[in-house]
């Protein structure tokens, strides 16, 4: 065991793991409108994506088990060792981030009402609404498939025709709310991710299918013809940390069924890739038998494969 050093507490301390990112070429990015008071996400390149948490001291990768401090951060980044990194970080000491200190809360207040609250608040989805419009002929799912995610409490209308999408807890609870609309894409401050998923509860079904977005899980069930055996789920984008519980109490119940199975439906790109992988070790560790269901888009997800599906059949929602 390293002995106790205070420069190296110290470095902890007053070493941004922001900082780190911003300065390290090729530079990362902060994504402002994914971004929360808690968690920063900085994007460099296709696929890269870091999470710094804990106040600067902390981040982690959420196309994978990486995380830690500061140094390891920095060994993430380069192959440095241990004494080259203290190195590296003396410098940064001190700094601060080159974003103003607005956006490392998110830009936004707190917010007065929990998202569970604010979710009960919206009104539901309806033929015609809004909403309605937005998700049949813009995203092109079929009525079907959208009146099933608004009868079971998972799809609400939100403001200006945006979708709200819930991920609940066990206990059935909202614990986080997807946005997607005509002209916005994030989320509601406050919640905590857990899974988007449809249906949301009753019998054990022995196939789970996990999207990035719910709005590719609806459409992985609508190019399905929503299987009566089949969780369709959603992280919501990277995982958050009450995805893996989520997914491991969803598994834990699949891998004892009949026929049990996992398909991994992210999109078809690098970032993808790296979520299938992450989602082949889930499945591993569980014994459930795992297999890749990649959009036939190259770069695409699964709401381009229903748009192009829907266009090519020449239907009309």
């Amino acid at each position: 065991m390293r002995e106790y050093d205070p420069e190296i507490e110290e470095l902890r301390a007053k070493v941004h793991c922001a900082v780190v990112l911003e300065r390290t070429p090729p530079t990362w990015k902060l994504d402002r409108k994914e971004s929360t008071k808690f968690s920063l996400k900085y994007r460099r390149g296709e696929g890269e994506i870091l999470i710094v948490s804990h106040g600067g001291r902390g981040w982690w990768d959420p196309t994978s088990d990486k995380r830690g401090d500061v140094f390891g951060l920095v060994q993430c980044l380069e192959p440095l060792n241990f004494g080259h990194v203290r190195k590296r970080l003396r410098v940064f000491a001190g700094m601060s981030p080159r974003f103003p200190a607005a956006d490392r809360a998110g830009g936004r207040p707190p917010p007065e009402r929990s998202v569970a609250e604010r979710w009960v608040e919206r009104p539901a989805v309806w033929p015609n609404s809004l909403t309605w419009r937005y998700l049949v002929r813009k995203r092109r799912l079929p009525a079907a498939v959208v009146q099933a995610a608004a009868v079971a409490d998972v799809l609400r209308e939100g403001p200006s025709g945006s979708a709200w999408f819930a991920h609940r807890n066990d206990a059935g609870a909202v614990t986080h709310v997807d946005i997607r609309g005509p002209t916005y894409k994030g989320s509601l401050t406050g919640g905590a991710k857990s899974l988007f998923r449809l249906p949301p509860e009753g019998p054990a079904l022995p196939r789970l299918v996990v999207a990035e977005a719910s709005i590719d899980a609806l459409s992985v069930a609508a190019i399905e013809n929503v299987r009566a055996d089949t969780v369709y789920a959603a992280t919501g984008g990277g995982m958050g940390p009450g995805t893996i519980p989520a997914f491991e109490a969803l598994l834990g119940v699949v891998a004892t069924l009949p026929g049990a199975s996992f398909c991994s439906a992210t999109d078809a790109n690098v970032a993808g890739e790296r979520f299938a992988d992450r989602h082949r070790a889930i499945a591993e560790q569980f014994s459930v038998p795992f297999t890749r269901l990649r959009p036939p888009l190259d770069g695409g997800d699964w709401n381009d494969a229903q748009r192009a599906f829907s266009e090519a059949e020449g239907s009309t929602p």
